[in-house]
C-alpha cells in the first residue's frame, strides 16, 4: 500500500481515498497509539495522511464547550501519529488550517507560513498549538481554509452559506477541494517537508458566492448582509471566527500554480450545479 489515510471515513479522508490510486482508508482509533504502531505494521504504508481533526459540529462553537475533546482530536491525535510514524520512519502528512490567523497580513499580502497567529478561537488554538509542534519535524503540513467543492455536502462552504439566511462579507482565502487533492499529491511526489498554504490566489466575499449560486443554483435565494459585530451581537455565533488572507508564494515557489479564486470559482459552480439534487420538499424541487 502507498497511503494510508487516518479519518475514520470523514469527509477529506473520502475525498483523497478516492483520487489517490492504492489508498487505504483506515479507521483506526488514532487516540489508541498501540492500535495505531500495529496498523502501520498490518498495512505497511509508504505515505500516511492525516484528515483527521475536530471542528465541532454543527461548527467551531461546539469546541468552546468541548475544550477537552478538541485537544485530543487537533493535538492529540497529530503527536500519536507524529510518535507512530516517526519509530517507522514514514513520511506523513497533516491536514492543517488556516484559521489560526486574523486580517490581511503584512502590506494586505497575506499571511505568510512562518507569520505569528493570533488564533481567534479555542479551536484555532489547537490547531495553531499542533502546527507549532509538528513544524519541528520532517512533516509536510498543508493549510487549508473555508473548503469548497464541486459535490454538495453539509461541509461544503457553498451548503453552508446556502443554509444562512445571514451572513457577514468579509475578503478571505479559499480553497477548493479538487485542487486541494492534486496539489498535496504533488507535494508528496516531491517530499516536502513543512508549512504551505494550500488555498486559490485571491479572495473572495460570502456575497460574492451567493451570487454565483443565485446565478446557477436558485435564482430565488434570499440572503441578508451583516457585519461582523452583528454575528455576535444576534447571537448567531459564540466563538470569534478567522477571517484572513493567506500568502501563497511558498507553494507557488515549488512550481505549483492554482488557478485564482475569481476565475476557478465560476467553474466550480457550474460542475456543482450540474450535481445538485434539491430537498423532495423544497421549492426549488418542485420546478425541477
Amino acid at each position: 500500500m502507498k497511503y494510508l489515510i487516518l479519518g475514520q471515513g470523514g469527509w477529506l479522508a473520502q475525498k483523497f481515498n478516492r483520487y489517490l490510486e492504492d489508498s487505504y482508508n483506515s479507521e483506526v482509533d488514532i487516540l489508541d497509539l498501540p492500535a495505531l504502531r500495529k496498523e502501520l505494521d498490518d498495512k505497511k504504508p509508504k505515505v500516511v495522511l492525516n484528515c483527521a481533526g475536530i471542528t465541532g459540529r454543527p461548527n467551531i462553537d461546539w469546541c468552546e464547550d468541548h475544550k477537552a475533546e478538541t485537544v485530543a482530536g487537533n493535538v492529540a491525535v497529530p503527536l500519536n501519529i507524529l510518535q507512530a510514524c516517526s519509530e517507522k520512519n514514514i513520511y506523513w502528512v497533516h491536514l492543517s488550517s488556516g484559521c489560526v490567523f486574523q486580517g490581511e497580513g503584512k502590506d494586505g499580502k497575506g499571511f505568510c507560513e512562518d507569520d505569528p497567529a493570533t488564533p481567534p478561537s479555542f479551536y484555532s488554538f489547537t490547531k495553531y498549538w499542533a502546527d507549532q509542534i509538528l513544524k519541528n519535524f520532517p512533516v509536510l503540513i498543508a493549510r487549508l481554509r473555508l473548503p469548497i467543492d464541486v459535490e454538495p455536502n453539509p461541509r461544503n462552504l457553498i451548503d453552508k452559506l446556502a443554509k444562512y439566511p445571514q451572513i457577514i462579507d468579509v475578503e478571505n482565502s479559499v480553497t477548493i477541494i479538487p485542487d486541494l487533492l492534486e496539489v498535496v499529491k504533488k507535494l508528496i511526489e516531491k517530499r516536502c517537508i513543512g508549512i504551505y498554504h494550500v488555498t486559490n490566489p485571491g479572495t473572495i466575499k460570502h456575497s460574492e458566492f451567493m451570487e454565483l449560486y443565485k446565478k446557477h443554483i436558485n435564482p430565488e435565494h434570499k440572503y441578508e448582509l451583516i457585519s461582523v459585530e452583528d454575528l455576535y451581537k444576534k447571537g448567531l455565533a459564540k466563538a470569534r471566527r478567522s477571517n484572513c488572507i493567506l500568502n501563497t508564494d511558498k507553494l507557488q515557489g515549488e512550481g505549483i500554480a492554482l488557478k485564482p479564486i475569481k476565475e476557478r470559482i465560476i467553474e466550480v459552480m457550474e460542475e456543482y450545479s450540474r450535481k445538485f439534487q434539491p430537498e423532495a420538499d423544497s421549492p426549488l424541487a418542485k420546478k425541477v
